[in-house]
């Protein structure tokens, strides 16, 4: 047996499932073999390992949901886009009520420092989500800039779960990253953490102390 089959066959003896077997000398190996649900059960698992949590809602519900999260943790201040479906969506839902709407469309300049000193959340799309990492992946655009997701002490995260994928190479390759790979893409896997010398690790010191996923499902919602 060749070094290149012997490292082929460990792969695929691997625990957490076969991969896909290589088509030629070239080919890539990619996939997990999972089915949906085994992908949400994983990625679920694997985000709450790393203080991220997550909520399940039906995709015709799931702004009553969020509007349950932001009174949960007593959010005040709410920023988000416009364009998109879903701010658009929670703008609807949520206007008239208790929640302040911070428009981000804006000059970071000009609103930096409310941003960093009195906003209690930032809510965000997600392009979809990896089951081997309990990650989000995040496309940052004009209408929902990268700082929302990264600098209220919350980040509430709306994810289909019919677009979570296996791997993150599912992802690359699926949604053509080769023929056009986002400038800023970002993969965010629970709230922030760092560790100091003696790797104590502490949540939130530098951005989200909490992550909250909404998942929006089109079938039956989990219990």
């Amino acid at each position: 047996m060749s070094s290149r089959e012997t490292i082929l066959k460990r792969l695929r003896e691997r625990s957490d499932g076969p991969l896909t077997a290589p088509e030629s000398d070239f080919a890539v190996v990619t996939g997990r073999g999972w089915d949906a649900s085994e992908r949400l059960a994983r990625f679920e698992r694997l985000i709450g390992s790393v203080h991220g949590e997550v909520v399940h809602a039906a995709h015709a519900r799931w702004t009553e949901v969020l509007s349950e999260v932001l009174a949960t943790k007593g959010v005040a201040r709410l920023a988000l886009g416009r364009e998109h479906a879903v701010p658009a969506e929670a703008r609807q839902a949520l206007a008239g009520g208790d929640i302040e709407l911070v428009d981000v469309d804006r000059d970071i300049e000009a609103w930096q420092r409310e941003q960093f000193e009195s906003v209690d959340a930032g809510l965000t799309s997600t392009r979809g989500g990896i089951a081997e990492t309990g990650s989000l992946w995040l496309w940052p655009s004009a209408d929902e800039p990268r700082l929302i997701s990264l600098v209220p002490p919350i980040h509430i995260a709306v994810l289909d779960a019919d677009s979570i994928e296996d791997t993150f190479f599912d992802v690359v390759e699926r949604n053509a990253w080769a023929q056009g790979m986002p400038t800023n893409a970002l993969l965010i896997s629970g709230p922030s953490k760092t560790a100091d010398i003696e790797q104590t690790l502490a949540y939130g010191v530098h951005g989200p102390k909490a992550l909250v996923v909404i998942v929006r499902h089109t079938g039956e919602v989990p219990a």
